[in-house]
């Protein structure tokens, strides 16, 4: 499993109502007691949340170290974490998740201070644990506002600019990774298990109007997500939550893909992202039938999901890369930013720079050289103009009718 554990056995259990004092029954606990003895399991963990109280009865039942299902979580996010900002997310949400955890033996294991006015129980063991983390979360808190604080100003930076930033969101394991390295012919690490990208990753491509977008991959989100990681990761989530659009990326060859899809609009919800433009990417389309209609498959995965308002869909296949032009074409039509219009302009041949500019950015419609001059008419994202307004020819522009419908 991604966490590196060994699965040598597993049950399950229905019931209307948990108990109380071990989540499952006293069948169920000795049940769990009984396969732990025959397999010689180490570690038993537990698909829900577990109270202290209750994480501590189910071990001494049956043991055997019980973990739950947000510690299992926090332990895989602590492997994949690679930037001091990543790190720092995971510590928080350890720490928090810690302190209602401990435990100690009262006043054996209590620490007197000397001299005059300490004599007594003095303070436990416990409780300067529970001291020492409660400083450390607040160091963290504070150390993740001022990188809440960057990443504001980082965005407020694009703003001024006509680059907006384009997200990748979707369920852990849906392919966004891999995507995203066909769309920016990158090498992010793409891994068929969970939470394999969890710091995020941006990238420049540029649309098929030659407009400029930022593209950005960030962790995938997960069933019942863990209010610690919603809480700690805040500052990533924003990228998502800030974005122009959303590219929610759906793996349409997975059997939960309805459910997947409702807990990807439940935490965009959340993070106050529901109302961003998306894109239903369903991905893995080298799985379906060749066929399959983008069109019905959203509509079915829309309907079931509980979503109520259509959205634009494609088929795409991040491995073999069908579909990624009509991707693209849905995003720049979706992007009423920088808008291309025709133009002519009139560069002295000196200015070599503003030429290779044209060419770079812009779909060079017709060049001709005059004399010491290069007149060139093309199709220019709106900033282009800006930037070389002082070389326009001031009768030649025009809005685009077929590059950028709007």
């Amino acid at each position: 499993m991604s966490a590196g554990a060994v699965v040598v056995g597993e049950t399950f259990q229905v019931r209307p109502n948990a108990e109380a004092a071990t989540l499952f029954g006293q069948g169920k606990v000795q049940e769990l007691q009984q396969l732990v003895e025959a397999l010689a399991a180490d570690v038993v963990i537990v698909d829900n949340d577990l109270s202290p109280t209750q994480q501590r009865n189910i071990e001494n039942a049956v043991g055997a170290r019980v973990i739950d299902r947000t510690q299992i979580i926090l332990d895989i996010f602590a492997s994949r974490a690679r930037t001091a900002e990543g790190r720092l997310q995971v510590e928080l949400a350890q720490l928090k998740y810690m302190l209602p955890r401990l435990t100690g033996h009262g006043a054996a294991l209590s620490r007197l201070g000397g001299g005059i006015g300490t004599r007594g129980p003095g303070e436990t063991k416990l409780e300067t644990d529970r001291r020492r983390i409660g400083v450390r979360i607040a160091k963290l808190e504070n150390d993740l506002e001022h990188v809440r604080r960057g990443r504001a100003l980082h965005r407020r930076k694009r703003d001024s600019v006509p680059v907006p930033t384009v997200s990748l969101a979707g369920y852990t394991n849906a392919g966004k990774s891999t995507l995203f390295n066909r769309l920016t012919s990158s090498a992010v690490l793409a891994d068929a298990k969970m939470f394999a990208t969890l710091d995020p990753t941006v990238r420049s491509i540029t649309l098929p109007s030659r407009r400029r977008i930022l593209l950005s991959d960030t962790v995938g989100f997960i069933r019942n997500l863990p209010t610690t990681l919603v809480q700690a990761f805040r500052a990533t989530l924003e990228e998502v939550a800030e974005a122009a659009m959303i590219l929610h990326v759906v793996d349409v060859s997975s059997n939960d893909s309805v459910v997947h899809v409702a807990e990807v609009f439940r935490i965009l919800a959340e993070i106050g992202a529901s109302a961003t433009p998306q894109i239903l990417v369903l991905n893995k389309a080298d799985l379906l039938e060749a066929d399959a209609d983008a069109g019905a498959i959203a509509a079915r995965l829309l309907s079931d999901a509980g979503h109520r308002t259509p959205l634009p869909s494609v088929l795409v296949s991040g491995r073999t890369g069908a579909g990624v032009v009509d991707l693209l074409a849905q995003v720049d039509a979706g992007l009423d930013f920088d808008l291309v219009e025709t133009v002519t302009f009139r560069i002295p041949l000196g200015d070599g720079a503003a030429i290779a500019s044209l060419h770079q950015r812009g779909k060079v419609l017709a060049e001709d050289y005059d004399g010491d001059a290069c007149r060139i008419s093309v199709e220019a994202p709106g900033s282009l103009r800006r930037d070389l307004t002082r070389y326009l020819v001031q009768d030649s522009t025009g809005p685009v009718e077929n590059s950028v419908q709007k």
